[in-house]
């Protein structure tokens, strides 16, 4: 991350549509500029987008930088909850799931969970809630068993951004009602509420009977210009799915993975499947690195809610000397402007890979900086189908680009498996 004193340029957003994103005060000693830059999305909802510079969904980053931002904000949950609290982590979906993992995994939580926008029907639903202003609204949670968040131990959950509160709110309410608890904290990079929105969130512990603690890097406002919305809708449609000079090639490296290690937080992450994980991504990042040139700069790309096992195999590929960036695609679309200061220089909108999803995907920006860079895009067994390398899928559009694509198939555990070994151990 850069220091908190480097000159940095005006955002495009700011200076030519008066989108400010403007600090207020910080934990961490970093601020809302370094955290947070402005974007924009044609969404009458919602026409402002807050592009982390340090969370990989958007942007290529630093793994390390990614890593890093999640281990200060659990040490600020930490720092609330003090050594003794042991308690279990929720992240949301999509942007905070590997997010939420880093927290967790920073507590040493006992148990870490995501909501999901995929259903696993073997699994169910367990508890729901909505968030108002995103392209997808409704969260599921899918935990093998819903006695992985019994008792009264304290709940985190964990965002990139709380722009009001309500996503929480609408969460502690929902797990509130299945599970009662005395202790919540609502953890989140940047935290932009005004003071409405955090007496909502009061009166809603008060209502409740609860304590709800909030932690961020850093506090921020959003300075909305008049008219966003129309200026927004004013801008030249945006130019998506560029074509190269030339096509880029595709190979495959199919990833196995213990079936009794969850891949991730999806349908929920003891602290006793730590090892088995660590041990399962040093192993695949290994094959990875064995099919990569080491002189040439790498992109790894998760794919939506896996987010947490990519950036794992990022960092351990940087750290085996690789040149590497993390980003994954998004379920969200943003408006793509290729001029200097703004955050979303590139696009590309795809055919979802998973079969029965009608909504197209979309992954930003993908290169590096004046070179050619590989891209080793990570997937699951649910997303590799033929909708993933047929015209218009995720390989079709990056390849058309330019860009050589390592395909990194993981097969992931078995949810019914994971269910059936943790209900033999809790026998």
């Amino acid at each position: 991350m850069s220091s908190p004193t480097a000159v940095r340029a005006v955002p495009w957003a700011t200076e030519h549509l008066g989108l400010t994103l403007a600090h207020v005060d910080s934990s961490s000693g970093l601020t809302i500029p370094e955290l947070v830059e402005p974007g924009l999305r044609r969404n009458p909802r919602r026409a402002h987008l807050l592009v982390s510079t340090v969370l990989g969904k958007h942007v290529p980053t630093d793994p390390t930088a990614v890593i890093g931002a999640g281990d200060r904000l659990g040490d600020l949950v930490a720092d609330v909850l003090g050594p003794d609290a042991d308690p279990v982590v929720l992240g949301f979906a999509e942007t905070a799931t590997g997010l939420g993992h880093c927290v967790a995994a920073r507590l040493r939580a006992r148990c870490y969970l995501h909501s999901t926008r995929r259903d696993v029907p073997e699994i169910g639903t367990s508890a729901g809630f909505e968030e108002g202003h995103s392209h997808a609204t409704s969260h599921q949670l899918q935990p093998t068993s819903v006695e992985l968040f019994a008792g009264d131990r304290p709940l985190v959950l964990v965002d990139d951004e709380i722009s009001t509160g309500a996503t929480a709110v609408d969460a502690i309410r929902a797990l509130h009602r299945q599970n009662p608890r005395s202790r919540y904290v609502v953890a989140s990079l940047v935290d932009m509420r005004d003071q409405g929105h955090r007496d909502a969130v009061d009166d809603a512990a008060a209502e409740l009977g609860v304590q709800i603690d909030s932690v961020s890097l850093a506090l921020g406002r959003t300075e909305l210009p008049d008219g966003l919305t129309d200026s927004v809708g004013a801008l030249p449609d945006p130019v998506l799915n560029p074509v190269g000079a030339r096509t880029g090639t595709v190979e495959r490296a199919d990833i196995p993975w213990p079936a009794a290690v969850p891949e991730g937080g999806r349908h929920g992450f003891l602290r006793e499947d730590t090892e088995g994980f660590d041990a399962a991504v040093a192993s695949a990042a290994a094959a990875l690195g064995d099919r990569l040139d080491p002189q040439r700069p790498v992109i790894v790309v998760g794919h939506e809610e896996l987010m947490y096992l990519p950036l794992r195999l990022a960092d351990t590929l940087a750290a085996s000397g690789f040149r590497v960036r993390f980003q994954t695609t998004s379920r969200s679309p943003a408006y793509v402007l290729d001029q200097p200061g703004y955050p979303l220089r590139r696009g590309f909108r795809f055919t979802a890979p998973e079969d029965g999803e009608e909504q197209p995907r979309f992954v930003y920006n993908a290169q590096w900086p004046d070179e050619d860079a590989v891209v080793v895009a990570v997937i699951d067994a649910a997303a590799d189908t033929d909708r993933l390398t047929a015209r218009g899928g995720l390989l079709d559009v990056l390849t058309a680009a330019g860009t050589d694509v390592l395909l990194a198939v993981v097969s992931g555990a078995d949810p019914r498996s994971l269910r059936a070994a943790r209900a033999g151990a809790s026998s």
